[in-house]
């Protein structure tokens, strides 16, 4: 079992920066990949970012240049840096670790960008 835990969202001005954080707790030996996903209603939930054991990174054509996803490993805590966030970056955001053979999430954090 994992435990994912989010924290970071909130309220920003578009042009403004967060940083998500996500705190993993339990069998972490087991965990492969970790990333951010995000979600608005009535859409499906989309990849913003992954990060592997080994610290290769991918992401998402519409965060690229914009976004750092980064892991303490003695902290067991993966980051998401958001910078020149956009209006349409609001959703809810979602820690994922994917191991073999679950898939685990976290429960979510708003961020809401205002024009």
């Amino acid at each position: 079992q994992v435990q994912l835990v989010e924290s970071g969202g909130g309220l920003v001005q578009a042009g403004g920066s967060l940083r998500l954080s996500c705190a993993a707790s339990g069998s972490i030996f087991s965990i492969h990949v970790m990333g951010w996903y995000r979600q608005t209603p009535g859409k499906q939930r989309e990849l913003v970012a992954t990060i592997t054991s080994g610290g290769i990174t991918n992401y998402a054509d519409s965060v690229k240049g914009r976004s750092t996803i980064s892991r303490d490993n003695a902290k067991n805590t993966v980051y998401l840096q958001m910078n020149s966030l956009k209006p349409e970056d609001t959703a809810v955001y979602y820690c994922n670790a994917f191991t073999v053979p679950l898939v685990y999430w976290g429960q979510g954090t708003q961020v809401t960008v205002s024009s």
